[in-house]
């Protein structure tokens, strides 16, 4: 197995997407580890003296553990996961297989909820040591069947700290619906609601100081409602948090969950698949090529999926036919992963300088078979087209025109908390499965917030066909700033 190396101009970078909390509270060590990209959150936790620590649902890219182990001088001795995750892939297994830790995974959740490959199992009052630090196993199933929630003691009277994973956030709880939704488990999402109410009445019996650190922030699908706050305390979410004041009525608590949840990327059913199976390591970030004319033109002859990075302002003046308008930003990974399949091999058009950065949010995803990288398709012997874009004056000189459809492809809780009057929504990470709502006789309109998912949209329409198209681009952010209303 290969070592990750790691480039000094990587670090700055690390800084700005990887936010960090640590602390050394007198023998416990304990740091943060948050991914902006996908709004995750992974933590490395153990004995301030022995030097021993456990790392938690780490993210794939694991050189940042490393990284952290090596600073402080600390040695990985063993690995778990809260759950099998359904909106990023786990490093746990690239992690383990450079470390030689070993992994400590659910057994709990039946059969169908357990892991493919080699792990020691962990159930409901198990104990985990690590130093002189104690970590209490919790089943806490409802967002998942076999979620565990880990209970961090040190030998003095510091508060607990609760690691939930996707079972309790700050301000929110897991949604119990991903299953049926997103993984096909039809029925399930009553079930796995009854199953997380009863899983918040037992955890509302720990102490009121315990510190809860959730697996996600604001910008995370898997709930509703989530804070951008890192962490709370039971007290504190006790009083504020709408999902915890529920108790003894179990059937208004799951009327509640199971309302207005956001439709979850597409990407999400092979995650959990991923998590959960026997598949390939990649323990370092891949290098790419650039690639010459002749294999530009032999990809795009085979069919390969082109992704253009480049900031939006760039790829609009110049964009090869059919290929998606992604532009390299925090959510990259979230609209590659609702919109390319992964049986297709993809080209990356973007500066070079950026195609590091594009890899690991791909791979954190699990999008691996990528084939190379453009950084300028108007010096390769390609067709360009542009994208046709209006401003605010032309889009309301449409809007009593009929004939003309005009699209918000916001999500459709976005939509219902405030959108242009006459204009309908089909979301982004649904377009391609309402093709047939779209009349290609006749002009349309798109927008979304800011202008990045109206791109991406764009170019969804003229990979199916789609020619009289117009972008509306400053959206709801340019509608609101020049003083119009919004309808609910």
């Amino acid at each position: 197995m290969k070592s990750i190396f790691f480039k000094s101009s990587f670090l700055g970078l690390v800084a700005l997407l990887f936010l960090s909390n640590s602390s050394f509270a007198q023998g416990l060590f304990f740091e943060r580890i948050y991914d902006e990209t996908l709004s995750q959150a992974s933590y490395v936790i153990g004995d301030a003296q022995t030097k021993e620590v456990i790392v938690i649902d780490p993210k794939r890219d694991i050189d940042t553990y490393l990284q952290i182990a090596e600073k402080h001088n600390l040695k990985i001795t063993k690995i778990t996961e809260t759950h099998i995750h359904a909106d990023f892939l786990s490093g746990s297994r690239e992690l383990a297989a450079v470390t030689k830790a070993p992994l400590y995974l659910s057994d709990e959740g039946g059969k169908d909820w357990q892991y493919d490959f080699p792990h020691t199992g962990l159930k409901d009052g198990d104990k985990i040591s690590v130093g002189s630090i104690t970590i209490e196993v919790i089943h806490t199933p409802g967002h998942t069947p076999e979620s565990l929630t880990f209970l961090v003691k040190d030998d003095t009277e510091n508060p607990i700290k609760a690691i939930t994973g996707d079972f309790i956030f700050v301000g929110d709880v897991g949604r119990p619906d991903l299953l049926e939704k997103a993984a096909g488990q039809i029925g399930s999402q009553k079930l796995g609601a009854k199953q997380l109410y009863r899983s918040i009445e037992k955890f509302l019996k720990l102490p009121d100081n315990t510190e809860i650190w959730p697996g996600h922030g604001a910008g995370s699908f898997c709930g509703k409602s989530l804070s951008n706050i890192p962490q709370s305390t039971l007290k504190q979410e006790k009083l504020t948090n709408p999902a915890l004041q529920f108790s003894g009525k179990e059937a208004d608590f799951v009327t509640y969950i199971l309302k207005d949840q956001p439709a979850p990327p597409k990407y999400f059913a092979v995650m959990k698949h991923l998590n959960k199976a026997d598949r390939p390591l990649l323990v370092e970030v891949p290098k790419l090529a650039e690639l010459n004319q002749k294999e530009i033109d032999n990809a795009i002859k085979n069919g390969l999926i082109v992704i253009d990075a480049r900031p939006k302002a760039v790829s609009s003046q110049g964009f090869i036919s059919g290929s998606f308008l992604i532009e390299n930003m925090k959510t990259f990974s979230t609209f590659a992963g609702s919109i390319v399949d992964y049986q297709n091999q993809i080209i990356l058009i973007a500066e070079e300088n950026q195609i590091e950065d594009l890899m690991r949010k791909l791979m954190r995803i699990g999008m691996d078979n990528i084939y190379g990288y453009i950084t300028n398709p108007s010096e390769q012997n390609l067709a360009l087209q542009n994208v046709k874009t209006i401003d605010i004056d032309t889009f309301k000189s449409y809007l009593g025109n009929k004939n003309v459809q005009k699209i918000d492809v916001r999500t459709e809780n976005e939509y219902k908390s405030g959108h242009i009057n006459g204009v309908e929504n089909i979301a982004l990470n649904t377009l391609e499965n309402n093709l047939d709502k779209i009349n290609k006789n006749e002009p349309v309109i798109i927008h979304c917030q800011s202008g990045a998912r109206a791109a991406i949209a764009y170019s969804i329409l003229i990979k199916h066909g789609f020619e009289n198209i117009l972008n509306y681009a400053g959206g709801i952010n340019d509608w609101k700033e020049k003083k119009n209303e919004l309808v609910k």
